[in-house]
């Protein structure tokens, strides 16, 4: 396939300036740029459609440039944004750039002869600028008129509360400055964004033909929402970051495992670099049998190999199936304590487990797994309970110190999904 191909079949194009003209250049090997704006030490899901269509150009043969915004970061776009973002400052967005760096690394390769990926910070070109000069070179060349009808400008303007502020209005300015530097600079000839980015990229394609006289192109992505209308990369926690210490490996692994049944083949096309015969495949399998989770389980280990590592990953997966019976034996106990954020709790006093301990059928009670001691003796006798993980069949069973994980821990199961983390204190 070629790029465009690939993108149209994985329904990853929302908009494209002449497409005719687009699909003629892409014949021959391109620079293509997508810029991001450091607002924070980490990328998050959110930022994995157009880095990773990055990749997508650079396998077939293209130059990707991402750009990082140390200028336009300052300033923050409004595009999307129903109010205005908090302003960072130059140390920080230095610290941003910095930590991003190293995840761009796992997207993007940096190293290969053949059309290696470049990473620009556009303060490089914008610092130096003088005002009044920016003004004359590059704002007589917009008109205000043609701003206040872009999307993203016209917005926040209807919105009465918050409005738009001057700085972000001038925001649109800047990229377009971005996409004409690089054009003149680095041969760039497209960039690439998320669809709420299309006002930018076209008032870039107009200051690249007024200024460089240079016939540039545009094409957008599909902002993703979950098949329920709520925004997609956020849990309950908050967003989910790349950022191990951000968001665990097994959380991030359980974000996409848990991917609703209706979304999970477009996730996969959108995020995998699966062919289409092997997501044609588990398109199959989820369409016969959605409960065997083939495509969830595809999507959650293809995410995680590529950001964490298959070693982290295989992790991640022991943890996840823990919570479904598997065995303890070798886990770590980093990997437990996500478990334990993921079960419910009740703490004992350590003392009580010492010596001979206390009757399993006390404990089921206490951690409110049993309604009563003879509830829990037919549970136990049913051969419902497990104890870490390991079916437990005597009714006169004692827990003591010598069951704890990591000196800390008993995990009680009943049944198939009941589960509570016994804490001794």
């Amino acid at each position: 396939m070629s790029i465009l191909e690939e993108l149209n079949w994985r329904g990853l194009v929302a908009d494209c300036t002449d497409g005719a003209g687009l699909r003629k250049r892409l014949v021959s090997p391109t620079v293509v740029y997508c810029g991001f704006d450091p607002t924070a030490d980490s990328l998050h899901a959110g930022n994995l459609v157009p880095l990773l269509a990055l990749r997508r150009f650079q396998l077939l043969g293209h130059h990707p440039i991402a750009v990082a915004g140390g200028a336009t970061g300052l300033i923050g776009d409004p595009s999307g944004k129903s109010q205005e973002r908090q302003l960072i400052t130059t140390e920080a967005l230095e610290h941003n750039i910095a930590r991003v760096r190293i995840q761009l690394a796992r997207l993007l390769d940096f190293e290969t002869r053949e059309n290696p990926a470049r990473l620009v910070d556009n303060s490089a070109w914008t610092q130096n600028v003088f005002y009044l000069d920016f003004l004359r070179d590059i704002g007589k060349h917009f008109s205000v008129n043609q701003m206040v009808a872009k999307e993203s400008v016209r917005a926040r303007m209807e919105d009465r509360e918050s409005g738009i502020s001057y700085t972000e209005f001038s925001y649109m300015l800047l990229q377009a400055f971005d996409f004409m530097v690089l054009a003149r600079d680095y041969q760039c000839e497209l960039q690439i964004g998320g669809s709420d980015q299309w006002g930018n990229i076209t008032a870039g394609l107009d200051l690249c033909r007024r200024k460089l006289a240079k016939a540039v192109f545009g094409l957008t992505l599909p902002l993703l929402t979950n098949a329920d209308g709520t925004k997609f990369g956020k849990t309950e926690a908050g967003a989910v970051w790349l950022d191990p210490k951000r968001t665990s490996p097994y959380r991030f692994y359980q974000f996409w495992i848990n991917s609703d049944d209706r979304d999970v083949i477009r996730r996969l096309k959108y995020f995998t670099f699966l062919s289409s015969d092997e997501i044609g495949a588990l398109e199959k399998q989820h369409a016969e049998n959605p409960g065997a989770r083939h495509a969830h389980r595809a999507l959650a280990k293809a995410l995680s190999d590529l950001i964490h590592g298959s070693a982290v990953t295989a992790e991640a997966i022991r943890a996840s199936e823990i919570l479904f019976g598997g065995r303890l034996e070798g886990i770590a106990e980093s990997t437990f304590d996500e478990i334990v954020g993921e079960a419910p709790t009740k703490e004992i006093e350590k003392s009580k487990l010492d010596g001979a301990g206390l009757p399993l059928v006390e404990l089921l009670v206490h951690a409110g797994l049993s309604a009563s001691k003879g509830q829990a003796r037919k549970d136990i006798q049913g051969g419902g309970v497990n104890v870490n993980n390991i079916r437990e069949a005597s009714e006169t069973r004692s827990v003591t110190s010598n069951d704890l994980l990591f000196g800390k821990h008993v995990l009680l199961r009943k049944g198939k999904k009941n589960y509570v983390v016994v804490t001794a204190r």
